[in-house]
């Protein structure tokens, strides 16, 4: 069974809680025996593979498969078109150069619904929208990688796994389902 779960802001991708005051997969109800494929950290939201099949842990994280993972990042400030090709490139964070990987600014923005807390606002910077399609998925990899060219991220939100859209499951933030035969199958697509 592979399940699509839509993670609030807030909600740390594991079961049990590394603090008291952290919120966990655990209050939304999941069968017994599955665990997260993958990870969103406790600030990012979208969507969250869980499941109890082993196999298909390997195909989705497996770095030499270059499962595509595909992000909206709210930023400060309007990337140059030069600053996203560095992105495309790859940068250097912590000392290690990632990936090529695919960016592009989202205009008109994307209509997604209103976070719980709301993002900072402030009236002398801009912000936008950035999409980033990965194949690698390091620790806080598109934070660190759009701070890198000077865009801080805002709001961090997974939409699609392969071509597995979120938008498609008709799930709202932490509301999760079973994945149907068809879906399943997009999952694994590039």
């Amino acid at each position: 069974m592979i399940i699509a779960f839509d993670k609030p802001f807030g909600v740390i991708s594991q079961f049990t809680p590394e603090h008291p005051s952290h919120r966990t997969l655990a209050e939304f109800g999941f069968p017994p025996g599955v665990y997260p494929i993958g990870r969103l950290d406790r600030d990012s939201e979208g969507l969250l593979l869980l499941g109890d099949e082993s196999w298909i842990v390997g195909r989705l994280l497996d770095p030499s498969q270059r499962h595509s993972r595909t992000y909206w990042a709210q930023v400060e400030g309007i990337p140059s078109p030069d600053m996203l090709a560095v992105l495309e490139r790859g940068v250097v964070i912590g000392g290690y150069r990632t990936l090529p990987c695919r960016a592009r600014l989202l205009d008109p923005p994307p209509n997604v619904p209103p976070r719980d807390p709301p993002i900072r606002y402030r009236k002398t910077v801009p912000d936008s929208w950035v999409e980033i399609v990965l194949v690698e998925g390091k620790n806080r990899q598109v934070r660190r990688m759009l701070a890198a060219i000077g865009h801080p991220v805002l709001r961090l939100i997974r939409v699609a796994i392969g071509a597995l859209r979120r938008e498609e499951l008709r799930i709202e933030p932490g509301q999760w389902r079973v994945l149907g035969a068809s879906e399943r199958q997009r999952l694994l697509q590039q």
